[in-house]
């Protein structure tokens, strides 16, 4: 793994204030990786990925691949795993007051080890950010830490499913998300469009 700031969670220093990530949801039949920030107050209580009841992951994962929250949470990662889904966070560890992504101090941010998902899932074709902070960390902090296959797949920024994200009501995120993982495993149609997008917003106005 190329870049000092790349780290295991159990890596990342202490520090008062530091909140760490959880081991990815993967598979090395992968084919899409899902990216967050940094789990919130409600998910790092519980150990789960979007555990704040408000936030609409598990009911639009529930949409596209029947892993709704009304199933267990081994349950859900299980069928997320089915359809060559996976889901980790850019940050291993970070600073952040709260649970709002625009509150993370990316000074603090120790990155986890993409380079090493990406070797031991080889089939991922594509990188879907769960927000533009997550997009952002990503362009700013992990590009640069990637081998060239990794560093050029593609990445699409997607509306985020958390409630702070209450001006994109629910419908409009689902069909976004749904447009995305039409198809698993399969690029969805228009995504050179939504990169462009996405890479263009991130340079105007990084974290």
């Amino acid at each position: 793994m190329r870049g000092s700031r790349a780290a295991r969670a159990t890596d990342a220093p202490a520090a008062a204030g530091v909140s760490r990530s959880f081991a990815p949801v993967a598979d090395p039949r992968a084919r899409w990786l899902i990216v967050g920030s940094l789990p919130g107050r409600e998910s790092l209580a519980r150990r789960e990925y979007y555990a704040q009841p408000r936030n609409a992951f598990w009911s639009i994962m529930g949409a596209l691949f029947g892993a709704g929250p009304e199933l267990p949470y081994a349950e859900r990662l299980a069928r997320l795993v089915e359809q060559r889904v996976s889901v980790w966070d850019v940050c291993a560890a970070a600073q952040r007051p709260g649970s709002l992504d625009t509150a993370i101090r990316c000074a603090s941010v120790v990155i986890n080890d993409f380079q090493g998902l990406f070797t031991r899932c080889p089939g991922i074709g594509a990188v879907l950010f769960n927000g533009t902070v997550a997009a952002a960390l990503y362009e700013r902090l992990v590009l640069a830490s990637l081998d060239s296959p990794a560093r050029s797949l593609p990445r699409i920024r997607l509306p985020s499913t958390s409630p702070a994200n209450a001006s994109i009501p629910y419908a409009r995120k689902l069909a976004a998300w749904r447009r995305a993982l039409a198809q698993p495993g399969t690029p969805a149609s228009g995504r050179a469009e939504a990169d462009a997008s996405s890479i263009a917003t991130l340079r105007a106005g990084r974290p």
